[in-house]
Parts: structure tokens; sequence; C-alpha cells
């Protein structure tokens, strides 16, 4: 059966408002594109298929480039499919896999970690590619859960050998969901956790988002915003153009120029599995994870665990905060410059602050 997929073209040609600028838990405003209509000859797209991408020869050209990068390895998960990891350094006892925000996001807006903490303090960085992102294989059946992840998770884990003596797991926006599910899950085999701008409740994030941030823009502003909302004209560009500059240019990166890698990653965004799973917008948050809320079960992770806010993050950082009381073993850095991209615009701070904790787990254990 012929199956049609989402086109990256079709991605690219919704994004170009936002010059790249999307992604992840926090990030991603209003963006769409509709899939591509089915001619007579054709059979209609199962629902789930439009989850996965497909690549132009120049895209899959790129991925193959990026298979074989050094470090680069493909690991197959237990349903065959394959997940992009790349290996940045060599520490037997420190071994940091970071995961991605999105869902569907790229590793390379997280690329800071994997140029910062090999070269600084020897750690063994991991960039990981999750399943349904543009380097990792893209799945046309339904498999979208935070179930899976969390075992996909699991299974990168054992191929790259870490365990408790050596693994961190570092989780920004939805990768702080993940992280912080994996630790409910399998607390064993952890030596610490870093959770990233991301709070514990998407409900909590919502209604941040909507009572506070939001009424933080100037009236005028609001009451376009609003109007452009009621007549369901979300792609207009005059209204992306407002959302750039008045709240991801403070909120998700306070960079005046963005990183290279932050807007590459974000024009590779799988968005039709975003939306999925996040809804179209941190102002009307809906998918898969609407209910997701795990604060009563944060005093039973147990594991040393570092949770670093922004001060102008799309998180609220008081939360961020009260989350490492929450813990039994918890930490709190405040990134006093930064956004939800603090390891970019808070860059040292942020990546003192990973390696003071990593550190002081360590020096526990000697």
């Amino acid at each position: 059966m012929h199956v049609k997929h989402w086109s990256m073209e079709c991605y690219i040609d919704c994004m170009k408002p936002f010059r790249g600028n999307l992604w992840s838990m926090g990030l991603l405003l209003i963006v769409g594109c509709s899939s591509p209509s089915t001619d007579s000859n054709q059979e209609a797209t199962p629902p789930s298929s439009i989850y996965a991408m497909s690549f132009t020869e120049d895209q899959q050209a790129e991925r193959e480039a990026k298979w074989a990068e050094p470090g680069a390895r493909r690991i197959e998960l237990s349903n065959g499919y394959k997940v992009f990891t790349q290996t940045f350094g060599d520490h037997p006892d420190v071994c940091i896999l970071t995961l991605h925000g999105g869902p569907a996001a790229t590793h390379e807006y997280l690329l800071s970690i994997a140029y910062d903490l090999p070269i600084q303090q020897g750690f063994e960085v991991v960039m990981y590619d999750q399943l349904g992102s543009f380097f990792s294989d893209q799945p046309v059946e339904d498999i979208w859960n935070i179930d899976r992840w969390v075992e996909e998770v699991d299974q990168v884990r054992q191929a790259l050998g870490y365990d408790a003596s050596n693994f961190y797991l570092l989780g920004n926006s939805w990768g702080g969901i993940l992280a912080m599910e994996y630790a409910l899950r399998y607390p064993e085999n952890l030596n610490g956790l870093i959770v990233c701008n991301m709070v514990s409740s998407i409900p909590e994030y919502a209604a941040y988002n909507e009572n506070v941030l939001r009424p933080q823009m100037r009236p005028s502003l609001l009451d376009s915003l609003a109007a452009f909302e009621a007549e369901g004209d979300l792609q207009n560009p005059v209204y992306l153009d407002l959302v750039q500059l008045e709240f991801y240019n403070k909120h998700i990166c306070r960079l005046e120029t963005w990183p290279p890698e932050v807007e590459t990653s974000f024009a590779k965004l799988n968005y039709p599995l975003y939306d999925l799973m996040q809804g179209p917008s941190e102002f009307k948050v809906g998918g898969r994870l609407i209910e997701w809320d795990i604060t009563d079960r944060l005093p039973e992770i147990a594991v040393p665990t570092l949770m670093v806010g922004a001060t102008h993050d799309t998180m609220d950082p008081k939360a961020m905060a009260r989350q490492a009381d929450l813990v039994q073993n918890g930490q709190s850095l405040t990134c006093i410059a930064g956004s939800h991209m603090c390891m970019w615009d808070d860059r040292a701070t942020f990546m003192n602050g990973v390696a003071e904790f990593i550190l002081g787990v360590e020096a526990q254990i000697d």
C-alpha cells in the first residue's frame, strides 16, 4: 500500500514566519500545515502515518552523513526501529544521556552541553534523537505514549552499557518529563537525575503561561493576539511575528542571535507528533499530555536530583525550586539570566551548576 507522509517541505513552509524558531514543551506556538491531499489513485493515509516524517534526497543524505560522524551510533530497539545517538567525550564514571524536548525535536539544540561538559569537565555526553525525530526512524503505527518512550530510554541505556555506577539522565522540557518518569520506574539504574526547564504538572505549566506570562504583555498586544485567535487566524504572518518578538525572544531564548544549532533543530521538528502529544500552543495546551501530573509522586524519587529553572523561562522558576524540595535528595539551580534555553542564554551558569551537582554526587560516592 502506498502511504503518504508529511513532507519536510510542508514543515519548513509553515515555519518560515518563525525563522525556524520552533520546538518543545513551552516553545511551539500555533503552527500547522495541512497534510498532502490524496488523489483518486491513492489510498487514504492511515491516521497514525501522519506522525512519520518523509525526507527528500538531500534530507536523507543529511541523515546518513550524521550517522557517519565520529561517535555516532544507531541503536536498534526491541521493536526493530533504530534511534540515533552520538557520544562526546569518554569517562567511565560520568556518562550523561540527554533527552531533548518536543516531543519530536532533535538533539541539536542541546549541543552546547556536548561542546562544554566533555571539554571542561571530561564528562561523557550522549546526544540522542528519540524515535520519530529527524535522525531516528519513523514508525507509521501509533505507538506514542509515555510508557513506550520510557522503555525506549532504558533500551538506549542498556545498549550504551550504562548503569547506576555511572548513569546520569539529563532531560530538557519534554525530555524532563521522560527523565522524571524514568526515575520513577527505573531508579536502580540511575546515579543522578537532572531535570531542566520542566515542571511536574502540565496543568500547572499551562496555567503559568496563561495566567502569568501572557498577562505580562502590554494590553494592546493582548488585544491584537486575541483578535487573531478569535478568528482562528493563527498562521497570519502578523500574529506569528508578534509571538516571535514578544514571547519567544523573551522566554525561549534571549540571545540576540539564536545559535544555528537551535535554528536547525527547530526546522527539523516533527510537528504532527508534537501536536499529538502537546497540542498546538503553550496558550492552548492539548494532546495526550494534557492531564499529565506527577507532583504527588516526586517524593518517591530518591536518586540525587538537580532541578534547573530559569528566571525568564516558560516554566515557573519557583515551581522548579519547589520540586527540588519534594524529591528526597534534591538541589535547585536557577539560571538568573536564562530562559527556556538557559543552556545557551545563561550558558556558564547552567554548565557550572550541572558540573557542580555531578561532582558533588561523585564525591559522596568516593
